[in-house]
């Protein structure tokens, strides 16, 4: 029972195209599911559901302003997967009849119990989900905004259930950085411990998971601090040579504020190292990169 469960949890219909990224009801199951280990039951009402769904996807959504975007559409359409009910009929994606009655949705009966009976089904599942639709520097961060603790998740396990066939170059991480001279390719930064760099990260700029590819063309050396905020979309690229930042962006501190310098500085790789693809540069604007940027 726990691995049919698994299966049917982490093998939601999701839009498929262009790379285009869904994970609309992959954060509504996360929600149940937090709610199922925080209560003993996956019952979300729909006003609870509109406001908290509603942020997330803000936050770790794709950045389009559109129907799809909104939380009256994994709601009504996860129950086309089987794995989920609502208290009473409403039509898909429309907010007005969701509003205008009390209701609420949760995992079907069948899928609900077999939670029940092998809770650790439900870290796995959480892990399969956040891994499979969001960078490692994203991940924590879902999971934590769902009720989940980062730690237990990624220790679940995840034998035996049907992981995608792809794998990544063990050796692309380390030809990355060391094309961009082991240094952040958007400050500078260049710190090391021992002669080893340290706080220097390799970052798809289509994400792996999405279908990004591992190529030197889909590759930056990021610190830290810059990686994550290209994942989460308040960095971005204009060309494959230009940073920019994003208005959604905000920053108080002056050591905030050094974000923003980074808006309009040009690239400036060591000779013969490999600058990003259009096609990928594309990919990111349109799938993560949020709002517009300080020059717009």
């Amino acid at each position: 029972m726990s691995s049919d469960v698994v299966t049917r949890l982490t093998s939601l219909r999701q839009y498929q195209g262009d790379g285009q990224r869904a994970p609309h009801k992959p954060l509504l199951v996360l929600l149940a599911l937090g709610q199922l280990k925080a209560t003993g039951s996956s019952i979300l009402q729909w006003s609870e559901v509109e406001d908290r769904l509603g942020s997330l996807l803000a936050e770790f959504g794709p950045p389009k302003n559109t129907a799809g975007n909104s939380p009256a559409y994994p709601f009504t359409r996860l129950r086309t997967d089987n794995v989920w009910i609502l208290s009473r009929d409403v039509p898909n994606d429309n907010v007005g009849p969701l509003r205008a009655a009390p209701i609420d949705g949760r995992f079907a009966a069948d899928v609900e119990a077999g939670l029940r009976d092998n809770p650790d089904a439900v870290n796995t599942i959480a892990r399969l989900l956040v891994e499979s639709q969001f960078p490692s520097t994203l991940a924590a961060d879902v999971l934590i905004a769902t009720g989940f603790d980062p730690d237990t998740v990624f220790g679940a396990p995840t034998f035996g259930t049907d992981r995608t066939a792809r794998r990544r170059d063990p050796s692309w991480r380390h030809a990355i950085v060391a094309a961009w001279d082991r240094s952040c390719a958007f400050c500078g930064f260049d710190g090391s411990l021992g002669g080893a760099p340290v706080g220097i990260e390799a970052a798809h700029i289509r994400w792996f998971n999405i279908g990004g590819p591992d190529d030197p063309d889909n590759g930056l050396a990021l610190c830290s601090l810059h990686h994550k905020l290209f994942d989460r979309g308040a960095l971005g690229l204009s060309d494959p040579e230009t940073v920019i930042v994003s208005t959604t962006f905000a920053a108080v501190s002056e050591t905030g504020k050094r974000v923003y310098e980074l808006h309009e500085r040009r690239l400036t790789p060591r000779p013969g190292t490999t600058l990003p693809a259009d096609v990928h540069v594309e990919w990111h604007t349109r799938e993560v990169f949020k709002g517009n940027s300080l020059s717009a």
